[in-house]
């Protein structure tokens, strides 16, 4: 898989006012709390995306032995200003297809896919219809664009 995102990219993919995390989790072993739960430790405005949960447990910006309570919304068409939201995607292949292509026309300021969550499919998809996408091979370590590693340049 080519080499699609560059710092810049990822640069400006953290210019947005607002982040989701799509696949969002309650359980602490997956990538879609670790996300949610980064974006939170460094006070980003963040909504959590989950179908099933009305509420995801994250711990508190200010105390990690606190727990705050993020109100989620079902999908992306639920979040307000989309123009000015950046999406992370932590979603299987087949799920993360269906969410790009239901956001492909709310006008969503950039998406990052997370390592797992495409086939060179979704990248070509996510590349013809997002201006911002962060995903494919590189990173800090080159094992893929990831929020928890290569994120941390950018805050």
């Amino acid at each position: 898989m080519p080499k699609l995102a560059t710092e810049d990219c990822a640069r400006s993919f953290f210019e947005a006012k607002y982040f989701a995390v799509v696949g969002a989790s309650n359980d602490t072993a997956k990538f879609g709390h670790q996300v949610l739960h980064w974006y939170v430790r460094h006070s980003f405005a963040v909504t959590p995306i989950n179908p099933t949960k009305r509420r995801i447990l994250v711990p508190s910006p200010s105390s990690a032995h606190q727990m705050q309570a993020l109100d989620t919304l079902a999908n992306l068409s639920a979040i307000p200003n989309p123009e000015q939201t950046s999406v992370s995607i932590v979603t299987p292949p087949n799920v993360t297809h269906k969410v790009l292509q239901d956001a492909s026309h709310l006008g969503f300021h950039g998406v990052w896919l997370q390592p797992g969550t495409y086939d060179d499919e979704i990248i070509e998809y996510a590349l013809e219809n997002f201006g911002i996408v962060v995903a494919g091979d590189g990173g800090i370590h080159d094992q893929g664009w990831c929020v928890l590693v290569d994120g941390e340049q950018f805050v």
